[in-house]
């Protein structure tokens, strides 16, 4: 039987509470989950393509099942180069699926191989995002229940460098 393999993309700076439980949930679901780190992304990221890489293959260390990656381009493109044939997607709220929609449906006419798979984010992190998390981080606020140890620590180091 083929194994079941989903790509969770995004950009991850940092990774948050959000993200990982979107992650565990994900896997009750696929036998593999590529949590893919874009490189192209438009965003303006506190963390480097490496450092977000880092993190992260970090934090899902005891989890044989999530593996970290990047990609640039098209990411239909990454996904079919994976042997996968799911995308995950995290939905906060009604916006978020406006949005998310216009993607999947861009990719699913790139490629009818390819679906999409919106997951709704458990209630403790329906508000949950990186922006918030850097931002509340940047204003030395308590971020403690929003990302793990490993994270929380490096946002405060990345923030005590920025202010020097």
């Amino acid at each position: 039987m083929p194994r079941k393999i989903a790509v969770y993309p995004g950009s991850f700076d940092p990774i948050t509470y959000g993200h990982l439980d979107i992650i565990d949930r994900g896997l009750r679901i696929f036998d593999q989950i590529i949590v893919a780190v874009a490189r192209n992304s438009a965003k303006n990221a506190l963390f480097t393509t490496e450092e977000r890489v880092d993190m992260i293959q970090r934090v899902l260390a005891d989890n044989a099942r999530a593996r970290v990656d990047t990609f640039d381009g098209l990411l239909v493109d990454y996904v079919l180069s994976q042997q996968a044939t799911v995308i995950i997607r995290g939905l906060r709220a009604i916006s978020d699926f406006e949005y998310e929609f216009q993607i999947a449906q861009m990719n699913r006419s790139i490629s009818q191989e390819v679906e999409t798979l919106f997951m709704m984010t458990s209630v403790p992190y329906g508000y949950l995002s990186s922006s918030i998390v850097k931002e509340v981080s940047s204003l030395n606020g308590p971020i403690d229940s929003l990302v793990p140890p490993l994270v929380r620590e490096a946002l405060k180091e990345k923030f005590s460098t920025i202010a020097r």
